[in-house]
């Protein structure tokens, strides 16, 4: 599997917790606590995108191991970002192990990011697939179950769903034609961020006008609550709170 965590909150710099926290995205990319059965290494790339001070999304995503980089961790400490998602890999078996297969993956100002696997893959995922745009397919950035899911997930974004309900009806939607999938999603538009809990680990941390959502909680912070198994996490600036997929959603929870 991955892991991968998400902020959003007042500027800061995602070093800290991609590097230099107690058990930091770097440490959790080859010494993961929690990776529940998917692997124990996360070696196959990593990414972190995030927001300029124009609003501009950026992104750094290289192949090659995070330990192995020297030219994230002088960026990822000086520069200040209110939102931002970072991402390691641990590439699926028979998947290939590439710069655009890494997370995050972006279209205008949304982030994206996958923790998990689909079953079946690629022929579940057909009845799904079949169903977009065929420029769509075309263009998907890897051929990869994460891509993919991105690519079902900007449609709906397109077509003007709600973010919430675009992401936690993918998840049902991918469940039910690959039972059995770890659907860990996080998404934000730099104003919202969103992320499940599906067959995998996910933790939050809300720090007075900070939120943080981490496949594994990056210190020892007493405040991390772990998300409940087919829940959804919806935070904005002043809320957190976790809906389970399926229920409909509480209105009032939205930014």
């Amino acid at each position: 599997m991955c892991r991968h965590l998400g902020y959003l909150g007042p500027p800061c710099a995602p070093g800290e917790t991609i590097f230099t926290a107690p058990h930091s995205l770097l440490r959790q990319s080859y010494a993961p606590a929690d990776m529940r059965g998917g692997g124990t290494v996360n070696a196959d790339g990593f990414g972190l995108g995030w927001y300029g001070a124009s609003g501009e999304t950026l992104r750094y995503r290289r192949v090659s191991p995070l330990w192995a980089d020297e030219s994230l961790p002088p960026l990822a400490g000086s520069l200040r970002t209110g939102a931002f998602v970072a991402a390691v890999r641990n590439g699926t078996t028979g998947m290939p192990v590439t710069e655009a297969a890494c997370s995050p993956f972006t279209d205008g100002r949304w982030l994206f990011s996958h923790n998990g696997l689909v079953t079946g893959w690629p022929g579940s995922m057909a009845p799904l697939a079949e169903k977009l745009p065929v420029t769509d397919l075309f263009t998907v950035e890897a051929p990869t179950d994460s891509a993919l899911l991105w690519t079902l997930l900007r449609e709906r974004l397109r077509d003007g769903a709600d973010p919430l309900e675009a992401v936690t009806g993918l998840v049902l939607a991918v469940e039910a034609a690959a039972p059995g999938s770890r659907l860990n999603f996080l998404l934000t538009d730099g104003e919202q961020l969103i992320a499940t809990a599906w067959t995998h680990s996910l933790s939050l941390l809300r720090q007075g006008d900070a939120v943080y959502v981490a496949s594994e909680p990056f210190d020892g912070n007493p405040g991390w609550t772990p998300v409940p198994e087919g829940h959804a996490v919806r935070a904005d600036r002043a809320t957190a709170k976790m809906i389970q997929i399926g229920q409909e959603p509480d209105r009032s929870a939205r930014p």
